[in-house]
C-alpha cells in the first residue's frame, strides 16, 4: 500500500464525496493507504501542498484568487470538483414553514464572518432579494464556535453546513427554514487540489479513479448506508442525524454524477466574489482549473 496524504480545510458531511474515498474503501482498492487531517486555524491547507505535507487538499477555487489578484501564478491547481452547490442551511429558533429570506432583515444571525461562506451569503441574499446590510451579524468564530453560540441563545438564525443543522433538529434546539445553495444554483463551491507535478503521477491516477467511483457511490447509494460507513469519521454526530444530512445533500444535487469543473460553475463563483468585492476582475478559467489525471 501507498500513503497518500490528504487534508481538509474544513471536516463535515458536505464533503462526504472525499470521506467516502477513504470510508468506502476507495482509495484501499487502488492501492493507496490514506493518511487524513484538518488544516490548523489560521493556516491554509494550501501550505500543506506547499511544503509537501499533502498530496491532495479540500479547498476551493475561489482559494485560488489569493494569487491571481496579485499577478502570481497559483501553486496549486484544483482538478476535481467536491461539491457543485453552496451547502449551507439557515437555521431558526422556531418551525417556519413560511419562512422567506427578507424575516432575516433586523434579525441576529449567528454566521461567518468573512471568506467564501459569506460571500456565498451575501451573494444569496442579493439573489433573494434581500438587504444583507440589514441583517445584525454575530460573528464569533469557526463552525464549533457558531454551534455554540447559537446553542447558547445567540441569535434568531443561525448559518452552518450539515450535520450542525440536522443535530440542532435532532436536539430540539432549532429547526432548518431555508438552504442557500437553491438561490445561487450551480457553482464552483469546493474543490480538489493538489500541485501541477503531483497531477502527472501515477498515483494521481489511482486517486482520480478511487474518486470517480466514490461520486457514483454517493449518487446511487442509500443515504443510510453511506452515513454507517462513515460514522467513525463523526463520533459526536448521531448515525440517524449524519444520514439525513447526507440524504438532503444527496437531494440538493451538491454530488453531482461528474467530477470535472465546469467553466460554468467557475463563473459563477467568480459572480459571486465579484458582488462581495474580493475580486474587482475576471480570471481565466485555465488559471485555476485543470482536468482531472487521466485514469484509464
Amino acid at each position: 500500500m501507498t500513503k497518500i496524504n490528504i487534508q481538509f480545510t474544513l471536516f463535515s458531511a458536505f464533503y462526504s464525496p472525499l470521506i467516502s474515498t477513504m470510508s468506502g474503501g476507495f482509495l484501499e482498492a487502488e492501492g493507496l493507504e490514506p493518511d487524513w487531517s484538518i488544516s490548523p486555524p489560521g493556516k491554509s491547507a494550501i501550505e500543506a501542498l506547499q511544503d509537501g505535507s499533502a498530496h491532495v487538499v479540500q479547498t476551493a477555487p475561489s482559494q485560488s484568487f489569493n494569487w491571481l489578484k496579485k499577478g502570481e501564478t497559483p501553486p496549486m491547481m484544483h482538478f476535481a470538483q467536491i461539491n457543485e452547490m453552496d451547502g449551507f442551511f439557515i437555521t431558526g429558533r422556531e418551525a417556519d414553514e413560511n419562512f422567506t429570506w427578507d424575516k432575516l432583515e433586523g434579525a441576529e444571525v449567528v454566521m461567518f464572518k468573512a471568506g467564501q461562506p459569506n460571500a456565498m451569503f451575501r451573494y444569496a441574499c442579493h439573489k433573494a432579494g434581500i438587504d444583507y446590510d440589514k441583517i445584525i451579524p454575530v460573528t464569533p468564530g469557526g463552525a464549533a464556535d457558531i454551534d455554540k453560540a447559537f446553542r447558547d441563545g445567540q441569535g434568531q438564525y443561525v448559518q452552518q453546513q450539515g450535520p450542525f443543522p440536522q443535530q440542532l433538529e435532532a436536539d430540539g434546539v432549532g429547526h432548518v427554514v431555508a438552504q442557500v445553495g437553491p438561490q445561487i444554483g450551480p457553482n464552483a463551491f469546493s474543490s480538489l487540489a493538489a500541485t501541477p507535478e503531483w497531477l502527472e503521477t501515477d498515483m494521481a491516477k489511482a486517486f482520480t479513479r478511487a474518486y470517480r467511483k466514490t461520486r457514483q457511490y454517493m449518487n446511487e447509494t442509500p443515504a443510510a448506508e453511506i452515513a454507517k460507513a462513515e460514522k467513525p469519521f463523526f463520533p459526536d454526530i448521531d448515525e440517524a442525524v449524519l444520514a439525513d444530512c447526507i440524504g438532503t445533500y444527496q437531494k440538493l444535487g451538491c454530488w453531482t454524477p461528474h467530477i470535472e469543473i465546469t467553466k460554468e460553475a467557475f463563473d459563477v463563483a467568480q459572480d459571486v466574489f465579484l458582488h462581495s468585492g474580493g475580486i474587482t476582475e475576471r480570471y481565466p478559467y485555465e488559471a485555476a482549473i485543470a482536468q482531472p489525471p487521466a485514469s484509464d
